[in-house]
């Protein structure tokens, strides 16, 4: 069954995780994506091991293999003249390109967004960068831990200075992969006007300011109440109790989201009387008075296992959770259930493991068509499909090393 972009093509200029991460996206949903990389070193994720995926000799690491499924790989050196007016041609083929290169660098290239564009009209080019291209900070680079860093997440995320803490990073390159959940919803809405208008369009989305936009509820905390938010650890900014708890034999997560939750998760506890102690009547007095409320309920949950205070909470319908590491994820019953992971066919294995797309379509389903390419994997093939190339024209290229 086709997906709901079957029929779109995408070239995929970018490397990393951003723009590779919503190319993914896109395959996912039915397109066809082209991975165009460096002859000889492609995307430099494919050396960010161990862990690797072996075989014939040879290895591809487990970072690449997580952003780059329902691609094609085509290896195309654009510094050179045959390379450059390559990739022009397979842009004037595309529906939408993705690049992250520095501001500037495909520009020299004759393959800028401008130029493409005039080429290709119908051309949607999504530019991911680390600040916007007509910024002043436009030329300096960008790595997700450094965006995480001077972008506002690290400032409230890991434990108070008081508990001994200092600023953290999020475990996985979130700052990365929101950009490219960005870029992937602002290229789909590029798609829906497309169709009214029958233009393409620039699409610029910076990994700074994505950063600064997803702080979502921080931000106005500054914005509105002018005190710039500090970390906190696991504790909610503007809900108590909502953080991790010790127990007697661990920890677990607490949410507690209104006053009736609050209520039912006190009488659980078997601490009734906080229910109607006028310090936590209201969730704004239960801010004001954060320590005390925490320190209470930290006393109570001591008292019990976390499986029997899971249970109890789970039957007062008090919001709450284990605290998981991946392999549990994976080996519960609802990984099973939904199928959270699924099977694709490498070169290197025939059974490569890969992680569902969370999105369930009725009508146009996800599809999981094409492990991560190797390197090159489809040069001839993609030449020979999108723009018809004799198999003498790409022996020829090879020649020259333009791929």
């Amino acid at each position: 069954m086709a997906g709901p972009l079957d029929g779109i093509r995408v070239l995929d200029m970018s490397r990393v995780l951003a723009g590779p991460w919503a190319g993914q996206l896109l395959g996912d949903y039915g397109a066809d994506v082209i991975k165009l990389e460096r002859p000889g070193s492609g995307d430099e994720t494919r050396a960010w091991g161990p862990p690797w995926l072996s075989g014939a000799g040879k290895q591809e690491s487990a970072y690449f293999l997580s952003t780059n499924r329902n691609k094609r790989s085509i290896t195309v050196d654009f510094s050179s003249d045959d390379g450059r007016v390559l990739a022009a041609e397979l842009a004037s083929e595309a529906d939408i390109l993705i690049e992250n290169f520095k501001s500037g660098t495909l520009d020299r290239y004759g393959l800028g967004a401008k130029t493409l564009t005039s080429l290709n009209p119908t051309l949607i080019y999504c530019s991911i960068s680390a600040f916007a291209h007509d910024s002043s900070r436009a030329r300096e680079p960008g790595y997700d831990a450094m965006i995480q860093a001077s972008a506002g997440l690290m400032s409230i995320t890991g434990a108070p200075d008081a508990e001994g803490g200092s600023p953290q990073k999020v475990g996985v390159a979130i700052a990365d992969i929101m950009a490219g959940m960005y870029a992937a919803t602002a290229i789909l809405a590029a798609l829906a006007k497309r169709e009214q208008s029958g233009e393409g369009q620039f699409i610029e989305v910076p990994l700074y300011d994505s950063q600064v936009a997803w702080l979502a509820n921080q931000n106005m905390n500054y914005l509105i109440g002018g005190t710039a938010p500090q970390r906190r650890g696991t504790a909610h900014p503007n809900i108590v109790p909502y953080q991790v708890f010790p127990t007697r034999d661990g920890h677990l997560m607490l949410a507690v989201g209104n006053d009736r939750q609050f209520s039912a998760c006190v009488r659980c506890l078997d601490v009734p009387e906080l229910a109607g102690d006028v310090r936590f009547a209201g969730n704004a007095d239960r801010l004001q008075h954060r320590e005390e409320l925490v320190a209470l309920l930290s006393d109570a949950f001591r008292a019990r296992d976390s499986a029997e205070w899971l249970r109890r909470l789970s039957d007062c319908s008090v919001p709450c959770g284990p605290i998981n590491d991946i392999e549990q994820v994976f080996k519960s019953d609802y990984a099973d259930e939904r199928a959270l992971v699924r099977q694709l066919k490498h070169p290197y294995d025939a059974a490569m493991p890969t992680v569902a797309n969370p999105s369930r379509f009725s009508a146009t389903p996800v599809s999981y068509r094409q492990a991560p390419p190797l390197l090159g994997q489809h040069t001839a093939e993609i030449l020979a499909d999108w723009l018809g190339y004799s198999a003498d024209k790409v022996a020829h290229l090879k020649s020259v090393g333009a791929v």
